[in-house]
């Protein structure tokens, strides 16, 4: 099962990752955590990525989508994967679908999470996540077990940087101008499904389920 999740920054992508992980046993892959693995690694991929970076420049498309390339090929993304924060313009989706295509792979659902921009800001405002796996949380809509502690791993939770008002405002705009054109080009192939974000997580959750099951 090949899904992608789609949705505003702090839409809640991240939640719903860790509960199809833990369902379905396949692996989440976000392209800034695979970015950092191949630099880490020092593939060459990674260290072509290293080198725009080093430049403080962008990492152009084509080197994501051969980090992406790297990472569909191992052998834990051969029962599926979740694909989080990619593609994020036309440009990346079209390339992605010729690499899947080359590959011998294809989505099976783009699940698009749908909360209003001012839900999101208060979102994230309260979001806390966990440095060592990952994890994300909220101190209102979903609290960790122990207040201030992962309950995936124990670890200490904390506080994005850019996790503010004003940084999310701009990153809410930019997700908004490149993305649009994407929910089309993902209807047009019937794999684009809409799920209202602004529900409890747990019927979020069982809803996703139901769709993929």
């Amino acid at each position: 099962m090949n899904i992608m999740l789609f949705g505003a920054p702090g839409a809640g992508k991240g939640t719903q990752a860790k509960f199809l992980i833990e369902k379905y046993g396949i692996p989440q892959i976000s392209t800034g955590d695979i970015l950092r693995a191949a630099i880490k690694e020092g593939t060459p991929m990674g260290m072509e990525a290293k080198k725009y970076m080093d430049e403080g420049k962008l990492v152009p498309d084509s080197t994501i989508i051969g980090i992406i390339k790297d990472r569909l090929s191992q052998e834990d993304c051969k029962k599926g994967f979740i694909l989080d924060g990619f593609p994020r313009t036309l440009a990346q989706a079209e390339a992605l679908e010729a690499l899947m295509q080359e590959m011998g792979i294809k989505l099976d659902k783009v699940i698009s999470l749908n909360v209003p921009d001012e839900l999101i800001v208060g979102r994230v405002t309260g979001r806390k996540v966990c440095p060592v796996c990952g994890a994300s949380f909220h101190v209102e809509f979903n609290p960790p077990k122990v207040e201030g502690k992962c309950d995936y791993c124990g670890a200490d939770l904390i506080t994005r940087k850019d996790d503010n008002a004003e940084t999310v405002t701009k990153r809410l705009a930019e997700y908004h101008s490149q993305t649009a054109p994407l929910f089309d080009f993902y209807k047009s192939r019937n794999l684009l499904v809409d799920i209202d974000g602004t529900k409890e997580v747990k019927a979020i959750t069982e809803e996703i389920f139901s769709i993929l099951d």
